[in-house]
C-alpha cells in the first residue's frame, strides 16, 4: 500500500500543488472555472477549424493556444474546477511542461496502487490546489500613472 504522506516526499519538487503555488499563484493570474466532475478525468486536446479546444467528457473549453490547453489539461485530469491561469502567456508553456512532467511522475508512482489509494492521492492534490485558491476573475491593473508635465 502506498503511503500518502510519503507520496509528497517521493515527488519532491514535482509535487503539483507546490508547482502551482510557487510558479502560478506568485504571478498575475486570472481565474478559470471549468464545469467538470471533481474526480480523475480523461481530457483530450482537439485541433478544430476555430482553434484549440480541451474536451472533458461532453464539455469543450476553447483555448487561445496549445500551451494553455496543455496547462488546463493537467488540472482537468485531476478534477480541479477553479484554477488560476497565468496572465502572461509566455510563461504558460514552461509551467505546462513542469506540470505534465509532475503528472506523469505521479501517474507512474500510483500505477500499482489500488483504486481507493489512487483516488485518495488525486483528491489530496486537488484539495491542496483548491486551498491555494484560484485568484480573481481578472488580474489587477494599477490605475495610477505618472505623467510628465509638458514643457
Amino acid at each position: 500500500m502506498l503511503n500518502l504522506e510519503g507520496l509528497r516526499a517521493n515527488l519532491g519538487e514535482l509535487w503539483i500543488p507546490d508547482i502551482y503555488i510557487s510558479d502560478v499563484r506568485s504571478m498575475r493570474t486570472r481565474r478559470m472555472a471549468m464545469a467538470i466532475p471533481e474526480r480523475e478525468n480523461s481530457p483530450d486536446i482537439l485541433h478544430t477549424l476555430l482553434g484549440v479546444e480541451l474536451k472533458v467528457g461532453k464539455l469543450r473549453i476553447a483555448c487561445p493556444d496549445l500551451s494553455t490547453a496543455r496547462y488546463l489539461m493537467v488540472f482537468a485530469r485531476i478534477g480541479c474546477r477553479d484554477i488560476a491561469v497565468p496572465y502572461d502567456i509566455t510563461k504558460i508553456s514552461k509551467i505546462a511542461d513542469d506540470l505534465e512532467t509532475a503528472w506523469q511522475r505521479l501517474n507512474l508512482i500510483l500505477e500499482g496502487a489500488s483504486v481507493r489509494t489512487r483516488n485518495k492521492a488525486i483528491r489530496l492534490v486537488r484539495d491542496e490546489i483548491a486551498s491555494a485558491g484560484s485568484g480573481d476573475a481578472a488580474p489587477e491593473f494599477k490605475q495610477t500613472t505618472k505623467q510628465r508635465g509638458r514643457c
